[in-house]
Formats: C-alpha cells, structure tokens, sequence
C-alpha cells in the first residue's frame, strides 16, 4: 500500500507523522520546494505559536472566520488538548501565555520541527524535495501523479496537504479531479496608510513606530466589523492583533474594495463618548492646573499622547482648566472616533494565510476524503477554512492531518 503525501508543512509532516510503519506500508511526502515545515520554522517569531489554550471547543470555532462546518467535526475529534498530549507523549512540553498562545517551552520552532521530523525518521516516511505536482489522474486501482520534471509516482491513496494558493488557476490539477475551489484571497495582513501631505512622504504616525497601544477598537467603515485587542504602529501603517483579527475576518470586504477603505479607532477600547466627556469634565475640576502634557488621564503611550494633542493642534502648555471647548471636542473625537484612509496591505511575515480553497461540501468532515475523487484525501490550508492569528491555523492543520492519516491507515 502506497501513501503519497503532498507538501511538506504542517498538516502533510502531521500527518505523516501519525502514520506508524508496518510492513507493505510506504509513504512518501512530496515537497515542491527544498525544505520542510518552512512555515513552522518562522512561526511565532521563531518560537513556532503551536496551538492556543482555547479547550472549549464551541469557543476555539469562533476564532475560525470560515470554515466552522468542517472544523466543529475535526476540532471535536482533535482540538487543543490533544495536540498538547500529543506532543508532550514524545518529549515536548508547551506553555500558555497570557494572551493564550502556546509555545514549546525552549521557545525555539526547531524543538517542534526535530519532534516532528523523529517521527517521521521512526515511520520511515521518504521525503522528496523539488517535485512540484501538475496534474493528478487515475489509472486503474491507483492514482498517477505527475510532476513538473516530467517524472511520475503512484499511489494508491494521496493526501492534499500543499496549503494555500494565492492564485485559481493554481489550483488546476485538484480542479481537474472535479473540485471546485473558492476564490483564495489574502488574510491575516497588516493595513498600509497613505502618504501625509504636501512634504510628508510618510503618514505622521508612522513617526510613532514600535507604539503599541494595548486596548483598542477598530471598525471597517460601513460595515459591522468590529475587533478589539492591541495595536502596533508600523512604519508602513497599522498591525498589531486587532488588526490582523480585523484582516481575518473582512478579507473578503476588503479585497472587494481593493483594500482602499477607512477605518474608525477607538483608542480607549469600548468607551463611549458620554463617558469621556464625564471623565474629562472631572479632569477640568480637579486637575485643572495641570499640564495637559504632562496628566495623560487614559494610559496611553506618552509618545502616542502627544502625537494625540498635536494632531488636534492642542499646545502642550496648555492646562486642562484652560483647554477651549472645540479643542475638547476634537481631542475627544480623536480619542473614541479616529478615522484612517486604508491604501493596500502588507503581508505580516511568516503569519500569511489564504481565505478560499476547496469547497467544503465536497469534503466528508469526518474523513477528510474527498466526495469527489474517494483515495484523495486534503488536509490544512488548502482547505476553505482559516483562523485568526494567536495557533489556531496550526490547529486546524494538525486536526486536519490527523484525521486524515487515521482514515488513509484505516483504508489501507
């Protein structure tokens, strides 16, 4: 029995991970590129953001943008605490951190990666590099694959794991097994801001770049998406997590629009405008006499305060007794109501993802069989289903690769 594996990442390494030899068994991935699991090499900074400390299954679905039909099958089978035992059976042990993401605790990617290629070392899994799959077809009681060189394989079983393609027409060989793809856009990608004006080649508050504002509101204009969490000002424009939730979870909107739209920060988190008027009006009475410099009442950034207090042309010398009303005003719509002009995106590093692959209807949940083609399996990003930043991709490629692996061991 021959198990072909295509790609080299995460889901197609798991998966071929959670394949034990026996004899008459072969499997063998097929990497386009020279290297494996170059995804979880640079995740998380190089530390490899592994899965997130999210057990409750109906809550972990709400990170997941699309794909929610497959994945309450697939994180019910194998959520986030099947992959901590997972890997904590063979010698890795994880940590949680406040915000929830988990890590292997030398904080290097490379533990991951060693544990991964052991097992597939123990599984006597071949591995061969620059072989990049151009059309897939059936021959007889076997799959023929053939490659870019011109050389071909044969499986008798063949798991999809290659992850996402920016481009449809790339996916032309899984289309001619008779699947139909969902158009693949960007996700998880940090917003570009417009030059300033006349003599400006840069937004203003890119000068603050590295500012990371910890409670934060942004809202797409026109529409109801809406995401809280940090902020971190860039040289480009705007990142941080709200952001690339924000990216996640209107990556359809915002390729519609061209990634030209504006946005609305509330740089207090969810206060609303009649409280702060109230908290300012206590300001006034009684710290009247100090300098609206030097009394940042809200906890910002002090570098990012007096981006604040300039943009709305308040002097720093001016004392919060004597501060005009329409300064007030602008200073409070600044601060709740702050609008930005989005003009493209940015890829954020190693963290890209892509919105749109295969339909999951033509997919059993339960299986990760193809309903189309039976003896094509997928697995990972190549699937419609995608997750915000903070481990949940890789979750979803473990699941994915698991369940897969279980079937193809069962079939054969």
């Amino acid at each position: 029995m021959k198990i072909a594996i295509i790609g080299a990442g995460a889901a197609g390494c798991f998966a071929a991970a959670n394949i034990p030899y026996v004899p008459g068994r072969e499997v063998t991935i097929y990497e386009k590129t020279g290297k494996s699991l170059q995804k979880v090499k640079v995740s998380g900074g190089g530390r490899c953001n592994v899965t997130h400390a999210c057990f409750d299954v109906p809550e972990l679905l709400g990170k997941y943008p699309r794909g929610k039909q497959l994945l309450k099958k697939t994180l019910y089978e194998f959520g986030p605490a099947a992959t901590v035992d997972w890997f904590e059976s063979r010698g890795v042990q994880l940590k949680a951190e406040a915000d929830g993401r988990m890590f292997p605790v030398t904080d290097q990617s490379q533990t991951i990666i060693d544990c991964l290629l052991k097992e597939l070392d123990r599984n006597r899994v071949k591995m061969v590099f620059h072989q990049s799959v151009e059309r897939i077809e059936k021959k007889e009681n076997q799959w023929l694959m053939h490659f870019a060189d011109k050389s071909t394989a044969t499986a008798d079983k063949v798991l999809i794991a290659c992850g996402g393609f920016p481009k449809s027409e790339q996916y032309h060989w899984i289309q001619a097994l008779g699947h139909h793809i969902e158009e693949p856009v960007p996700s998880l990608f940090t917003f570009n801001l417009p030059a300033g004006k006349a003599g400006m080649p840069q937004h203003p508050i890119t000068e603050l770049m590295g500012v990371v504002v910890e409670e934060v509101t942004v809202k797409v204009a026109g529409t109801k998406m809406v995401e809280k969490g940090p902020l971190l000002i860039t040289h480009w424009g705007l990142s941080g997590p709200v952001v690339l939730r924000t990216s996640a979870w209107a990556a359809r909107e915002l390729h519609q629009k061209n990634y030209s739209f504006s946005i609305l920060i509330n740089w207090l988190g969810k206060i609303s405008e009649t409280l702060l008027r109230e908290k300012i009006s206590v300001i006034r009475k009684d710290k009247g006499k100090q300098w609206v410099s030097q009394k940042n009442p809200f906890d910002l950034p002090k570098r990012f305060w007096g981006y604040i207090l300039w943009k709305n042309g308040i002097n720093e010398n001016t004392k919060w007794g004597d501060l005009p009303a329409s300064q007030q005003n602008k200073l409070i719509e600044s601060l709740i109501n702050d609008r930005y002009e989005i003009n493209g995106k940015t890829t954020f590093k190693e963290e890209f993802v892509t919105c749109g692959g295969i339909q999951l209807s033509e997919i059993n949940p339960t299986t990760m069989e193809s309903r189309i083609a039976p003896g094509i399996y997928f697995a990972g990003e190549i699937l419609n289903a995608d997750g915000i930043t903070g481990g949940f991709n890789f979750q979803h490629a473990w699941a994915s690769g698991w369940i897969a692996a279980k079937e193809m061991m069962k079939s054969s």
